[in-house]
């Protein structure tokens, strides 16, 4: 069950671990939408909202998992290589830590904020070490909404990393978004296609240069 505040259940964490334990093994209700440079990016169609769900399995070189598990915790850091945040930022409501995230759209869009909770695991399955990052949208009264800015209600994550057994690691991410407002079809093929990819790729850049801001 979810805790009082949202949290996450063992369930959800479990259910995130044996995604990567199948690693690229997906139900028949999940198409191959592409395959590029060690990246396997499938969707599936969410019938309430006409939006698509996807599913990302890649290896990243030379990233050591916990390393790569800091990167995407840290957010101060991840406002130095992560070109599309506007502004990005946690803080205690209610006794729950929360994440506000604006993300820059293209012109002549408006700009995107989240609100979202999330939390981090460290898990031992079979002698190996898995990484856990769960995020799911929430709401706070004291995070009104911002004029020209549309907020994202439906926002949900699952973020799981794994040594490769090599010098990188694994990497298994979901992830679903209603970005509200009229979205051209040309950027959300673009997201699908690219915007992740090419988050992993910054990041496993940025996992370079970690060392040097630790």
């Amino acid at each position: 069950m979810e805790s009082a505040f949202g949290g996450f259940s063992e369930e959800q964490f479990q259910n995130a671990c044996d995604e990567l334990q199948q690693f690229g093994r997906v139900g028949n209700d999940w198409e191959l939408l592409m395959e590029h440079e060690g990246f396997k990016i499938y969707r599936r169609l969410d019938e309430q909202t006409g939006l698509y769900a996807y599913k990302v399995f890649g290896i990243l070189d030379d990233c050591p998992p916990a390393v790569l598990a800091d990167i995407y915790m840290d957010l101060d850091y991840r406002k130095q290589w992560d070109q599309y945040v506007k502004e990005l930022y946690e803080n205690e409501y209610n006794g729950e830590t929360v994440v506000y995230w604006q993300v820059k759209y293209p012109f002549p869009m408006s700009n995107r904020d989240y609100i979202y909770i999330r939390q981090r695991r460290d898990l031992d399955m079979d002698g190996q070490k898995i990484h856990v990052v769960l995020a799911q949208s929430t709401s706070v009264p004291q995070i009104p909404e911002r004029s020209g800015v549309v907020r994202v209600n439906q926002y949900k994550q699952s973020l799981v990393i794994k040594s490769d057994g090599k010098k990188g690691s694994k990497v298994f991410i979901y992830y679903f978004d209603n970005p509200g407002g009229q979205i051209p079809s040309w950027l959300i093929n673009w997201v699908a296609k690219n915007g992740v990819p090419n988050f992993l790729k910054d990041m496993a850049k940025a996992c370079q240069k970690y060392h040097e801001k630790t």
